[in-house]
């Protein structure tokens, strides 16, 4: 059941990707179909290698600042933890421990699903965080 869902997610994500390659196209040979009695077949085919240019930069830009680190906020003294900040010490610490536990522990689930709510009761239940022992 899990498994099937995930080969539909996939599905779905590649249908949509192959969807978005289909209409940058249509635009771009729009685009060149529109400019081509102003300014002819060389100038248009030099405005369409522009505004991919522009799309490609705009579209960097965008991801570059999404992948910046923003400033954490320092918790306070008696503000408690909570199970995402958790988890996400755990993964920026050991990211490669963390996607094999990932991978083990979705193996696992799909083998006996009761295993998932233990997994997950163990991690919430955890030892006490090493910044917090004195």
């Amino acid at each position: 059941m899990i498994f099937r869902k995930l080969l539909f997610l996939l599905a779905g994500a590649t249908v949509l990707a192959v969807s978005a390659g289909v209409v940058v196209v249509a635009l771009a040979f729009a685009l060149y179909a529109g400019v081509t009695p102003y300014v002819g077949r060389p100038g248009a085919a030099a405005i369409v290698a522009a505004a991919a240019a522009i799309l490609i930069g705009i579209v960097g830009f965008l991801l570059t600042r999404m992948g910046r680190r923003r400033p954490v906020a320092a918790r306070k003294p008696g503000e408690g933890e909570t199970i995402t900040d958790r988890v996400f010490d755990f993964v920026r610490a050991r990211p490669v421990t963390a996607i094999a536990g990932s991978v083990a522990a979705g193996i696992l689930a799909v083998r006996n699903p009761g295993y998932l709510g233990s997994l997950i009761r163990a991690f919430v239940e955890g030892r006490e965080h090493p910044r917090r022992r004195r």
